[in-house]
């Protein structure tokens, strides 16, 4: 016998406060150590395997690995979250640090403006992000 149950997507469907708290931890670190076009999609309603990607540019390969080690520094230190999968990191272009529900991409330029990955996830919803100033 088949079910008349219909399973939708529900539009409400955001992700985690957590998870977006953890993002914007990782952004402020980004944005502490200079890094530049810094983005956060919400992909809960797209993807199962995570809520939320952080996107962001070095200026060098060098720029890229101290971000990277900044971001890796502040969600320890706050939140005791350790990284469960690094990639890219011996290149320096595009290193991803997989922290289960929230993904951090650090592009060098080219390699970003290469895979636009804001645009292959154009339909996902962008996070307010708004680093502090170096005045406050």
């Amino acid at each position: 016998m088949v079910s008349n149950v219909v399973c939708r997507w529900s539009s409400t469907i955001a992700a985690h406060p957590e998870s977006i708290a953890t993002a914007e931890l990782a952004a402020a670190a980004i944005a502490d150590k200079k890094g530049e076009a810094i983005l956060l999609l919400d992909l809960s309603e797209l993807l199962v395997v995570t809520d939320v990607f952080v996107i962001a540019t070095g200026t060098s390969t060098r720029h890229v690995r101290t971000l990277i080690e900044s971001v890796e520094e502040a969600l320890e230190a706050a939140h005791d979250r350790r990284v469960l999968r690094r990639e890219g990191e011996q290149y320096g272009r595009w290193v991803l640090l997989d922290y289960g529900d929230v993904v951090v991409h650090v592009f060098d330029p080219e390699t970003r403006d290469y895979y636009e990955l804001e645009r292959l996830w154009g339909d996902a919803p962008r996070l307010a992000f708004e680093p502090a100033s170096a005045e406050a």
